[in-house]
């Protein structure tokens, strides 16, 4: 359909100015008409194109951004306000985010910190989606929009898979579907609803971020996609030898072409590319030079026998592969305590397979402020972070994930709520206050507080044996 001009109306609406004209659709800024309500925020209105040459899958993917939209809440999706009818003029009307898209960055020469900053809140908004039980699988920079470097905001649904709504474009389309340079291995095989096919495709926005380059091109073909399912990349420090090696760790996991290999949440990438003095380094984050011949075989011989297996709904994959936090004290703590710490970590890794753990202590600012300056504030923390790696190292950990944290804040409390909301911890194991109940009901503890404003589950944990028994028995030996 021809663009609409300035000041028409439509149901309501008038249009302001034309902000995009797509190969899909054609958007304009728009505002009510005078008398109606101010929502409280810009607006757009996304109108798909219908012309004769216009493919089915600009109405089909319509149809899907039109259900998926309005199930989708927080603050890293445009808000939904109103849709109009399909047979006779069909349009989407959103809030519109201001800010810039990834596309803004790509091409220039940006330091680690920048990028893995910028991926971590790509990783932000997508573990926001899949909390949803939604997936977006298309997601490229120019649907990646950024309010500030820290937040991202996903536009563009109409590729998108929801597990509470039928997937129309399973249905109507039978070819794979999605952006050639960004679609992941299983969805080339038609396979839909695995988050981390999402974590796939940040992986290749971060590639490109840190070369200036697609990993795998952009393929025009059927053929030329199918080769995602055993080809390997060029390591990102081939075309860049002054990335660290975590950085490159983190792209090419998120690369792997089976999706077990990649972060098994989007909740995990976030977390190593904030703390990247903590990424486990593996060969992979080494390597220089491409893939043997040999290698490439083998991984293709692989591909060829791999069956696809649909993915559990996103929020329960969250859940099977948590991110748990534990609160060491690191003064006042008795060794009933320390050891009934461990007692609880070790009870929610072992039913938790995969799951990642931070040990994470808080000191006061006047702790580390001495007269040594910034020398002796970094000792006392690699002090604390050695005391964190003693007190766990009698757990079991394998295959698991482990870090090791040394916040600074003078409310204890707060300082935990902020790590578990800043990170996605979805559980939290607490020491439980030793105070007595009559002086807790006057004094807010720091499990009190913690417990009340915590953004996850909580496990607060008491003193228990052996420790107890074994005072008990000392003293009836003493008597």
């Amino acid at each position: 359909m021809k663009l609409l001009e300035a000041g028409t109306l439509v149901d309501g609406f008038r249009v302001l100015e034309c902000i995009h004209a797509g190969g899909m659709a054609h958007i304009y800024r728009v505002e009510y008409a005078q008398g109606a309500p101010d929502p409280g925020f810009p607006m757009a209105m996304k109108i798909p194109r219908m012309t004769a040459g216009d493919g089915a899958e600009n109405i089909v993917s319509f149809e899907v951004e039109l259900q998926i939209l309005p199930a989708l809440t927080g603050p890293h999706v445009p808000r939904f306000v109103a849709a109009g009818d399909l047979q006779r003029l069909p349009y989407l009307v959103m809030e519109y985010v201001p800010g810039q898209t990834l596309e803004h960055w790509l091409g220039q020469r940006l330091e680690p910190q920048e990028i893995a900053r910028l991926g971590a809140a790509m990783a932000d908004a997508a573990h926001s989606l899949h909390q949803q039980n939604a997936c977006h699988l298309d997601l490229k920079p120019g649907n990646v929009l950024f309010k500030t470097p820290d937040h991202a905001v996903l536009l563009d649904f109409g590729l998108s898979w929801h597990a509470h709504y039928p997937d129309l474009l399973a249905e109507e389309l039978r070819l794979a579907v999605g952006s050639p340079a960004w679609i992941a291995p299983e969805q080339v095989v038609g396979v839909r609803g695995d988050p981390r096919s999402d974590i796939f495709a940040i992986g290749v926005m971060l590639y490109e971020l840190a070369t200036g380059e697609l990993p795998f091109g952009a393929p025009t073909t059927r053929g030329g996609m199918r080769q995602r399912l055993w080809m390997a990349p060029t390591p990102p420090r081939r075309h860049r030898p002054d990335l660290p090696p975590w950085l490159q760790e983190v792209i090419l996991r998120c690369l792997e072409a089976e999706a077990a290999q990649r972060y098994p949440s989007a909740a995990h990438l976030a977390f190593d590319l904030r703390n990247p003095a903590q990424v486990p380094l593996t060969e992979r984050g080494q390597q220089v030079r491409g893939p043997t011949l040999r290698s490439q075989l083998r991984r293709w011989i692989k591909a060829m026998g791999m069956h696809y297996q649909p993915s559990p709904l996103p929020a329960r994959q969250i859940e099977e592969v948590p991110i748990v936090m534990v609160a060491v004290p690191h003064e006042d703590a008795s060794d009933a305590t320390l050891y009934s710490l461990r007692q609880a970590v070790a009870r929610s890794l072992g039913i938790r397979p995969g799951a990642r753990l931070a040990c994470v202590t808080v000191l006061s600012p006047s702790a580390s402020s001495s007269s040594d300056g910034a020398r002796s504030e970094t000792s006392l923390h690699r002090q604390h972070i050695a005391r964190l790696k003693q007190w766990a190292a009698p757990l079991d950990l394998q295959g698991h994930s482990v870090s090791f944290h040394v916040l600074e804040a003078s409310d204890v409390a707060q300082a935990l709520v902020r790590y578990a909301a800043g990170n996605h911890v979805s559980l939290m194991i607490l020491g439980a206050a030793t105070h007595g109940l009559q002086l807790q009901r006057f004094i807010a503890t720091v499990p009190m507080r913690v417990a009340r404003d915590a953004p996850c589950t909580l496990i607060l944990v008491k003193q228990t044996l052996p420790f107890d028994a074994l005072a008990r028995m000392e003293a009836a030996d003493g008597a």
